[in-house]
This record gives structure tokens, C-alpha cells and sequence, in this order.
């Protein structure tokens, strides 16, 4: 699978640092990283990648090029682009997800729901809660609709770059996200926002508004995705310090 759908995507060195291993060991050995939240220099390379005398250093190696040069990305969006008829985007969800940092570093602030340091991201799900597109994360001290027309189009050009049409999209989202700035921002795009009128906003006391709540059940999946993003230890609290490889 590895090999198949990720590998292929991954700058390889023409010449200089030659990988002695296969790239998908690699690989495998950085999601072990992410999914157990290990720091890395007590990462078991002996128990995950065949060669003996490769070290956790070639593999945050790796891990790090990978992430400036823009591998991780280029592969996430081939994948969304060859397996996107599997997507169901009859709804989709959107949602911010908050993790402590506890490290500091770019893009981190106090948030005083959590009572800690933290950075945002904003998610799109499908109807099922696959991730399919998400913005650059910012500081935690700010609400979900900072920089929103910013964090739109970061969404938009990565479905752009994955070949998945955005106009039609019905997007499901919280109260916290109802602002008629945003609705304007997504009319531009062809999407319609449900979302409950959040009666704090001065626009939602006139507002010509409909709320399909049968629809807006389906919100709830989003919440799984959270989940699932949380069990990445490595994610759950932010280990790393720079935005590019967070």
C-alpha cells in the first residue's frame, strides 16, 4: 500500500545521501512516530526497518525533507485524486480542531476553552468523515472564522488540485461559523452553507435563513474525525514546532 500510493510521490536524492533502505520501511517507521507519539531518538529502527545500521536520525531526516519540500502534500492529493469517486460528498463537514503545544512554536496561543497553549486547523470531511481538505493552522486564541476568506480558498485550490468540484457542495457546520461574511465567500464558490443562526451575530436577527436540520445531523461525523486525528499522539499534542511539518 505504501509502496503503491506514497512512495512514488517522495523526492528520492539524485546523488550525495542515498537511502540504503527501502523507502517504504521509512515511511512505515514515520507513521509508527505519528501514531504513538514517541519522541524520535527513542524510535525502535531496529524493530521497523531491516537494515541494522540505520538510525532514528536518517529517518527524521526523511521525515523533515519530505515535509519542506512538499512529498506529504503532493501524495495526499494524488490519493484524493485517484480514489475520489469513493468520497461521498453528498454533505460535507466542517470543523476547527484545537491541540495543545505544549513545545510553543509557530502559529501557537493561549486558548482559554482549553486552558493551554494550542494551534487551530480547519477540517473538510466527506459524509463518512474522511479528511478531504484542510487550511494552514493558525494560533489557538483565534475563533474558528479568523482569516475565514484566507482559510476558504487554502480549502478550494486543494480540491481544485485534486480534480474535486467544489460548486454544490452542501456543507455542514456549527453555529460558530454562521457569519454572512463567510456565506458571501462560499455563494462565490457554488457552496451553501447549514449552519445554525448564532443569535451573537447582529445579521442573523434579519437574516433570510434556512437550516435543513435533517441534514445537519449528519455534522456528527466530523466529531470522528477529531477523534481520529487525536489518536495520532505525535498530533493530538503538537510535538513539533514549525508549521511545515506539523
Amino acid at each position: 500500500m505504501i509502496n503503491a500510493h506514497i512512495v512514488q510521490h517522495l523526492s528520492q536524492a539524485q546523488r550525495g545521501f542515498i537511502c540504503r533502505v527501502e523507502l517504504w520501511e521509512v515511511v512505515n517507521a514515520i507513521f509508527y512516530k505519528l501514531k504513538t507519539g514517541i519522541q524520535w531518538h527513542l524510535l525502535p529502527v531496529k524493530s521497523l526497518i531491516s537494515s541494522s545500521s540505520y538510525s532514528w536520525n536518517a529517518v527524521y531526516y526523511h521525515f523533515r525533507k519530505w515535509c519542506q519540500d512538499g512529498s506529504w502534500r503532493k501524495a495526499w492529493l494524488a490519493i484524493l485524486a485517484s480514489y475520489k469517486s469513493l468520497l461521498d460528498l453528498s454533505t460535507s463537514q466542517l470543523d476547527g480542531s484545537h491541540s495543545p503545544a505544549k513545545r510553543g512554536g509557530e502559529a501557537v496561543a493561549y486558548q482559554g476553552r482549553k486552558k493551554c497553549k494550542t494551534t487551530n486547523i480547519l477540517l473538510l470531511t466527506d459524509r463518512n468523515g474522511l479528511t478531504v481538505a484542510c487550511a494552514k493552522p493558525v494560533a489557538g486564541n483565534h475563533n474558528d472564522l479568523y482569516q475565514i476568506e484566507i482559510q476558504i480558498k487554502e480549502i478550494v485550490d486543494q480540491l481544485s488540485q485534486a480534480r474535486i468540484p467544489v460548486e454544490g457542495l452542501f456543507l455542514n457546520a456549527d453555529s460558530g461559523f454562521d457569519s454572512k461574511k463567510l456565506r458571501q465567500i462560499l455563494e462565490k464558490h457554488g457552496i451553501m452553507l447549514n449552519a445554525p443562526l448564532n443569535k451573537r451575530n447582529a445579521h442573523s436577527l434579519d437574516a433570510d435563513f434556512m437550516l435543513d436540520e435533517e441534514m445537519y445531523k449528519e455534522r456528527f461525523v466530523v466529531e470522528r474525525t477529531n477523534a481520529w486525528f487525536d489518536s495520532f499522539r505525535t498530533l493530538l499534542i503538537r510535538q513539533d514546532t514549525t508549521i511545515d511539518s506539523w
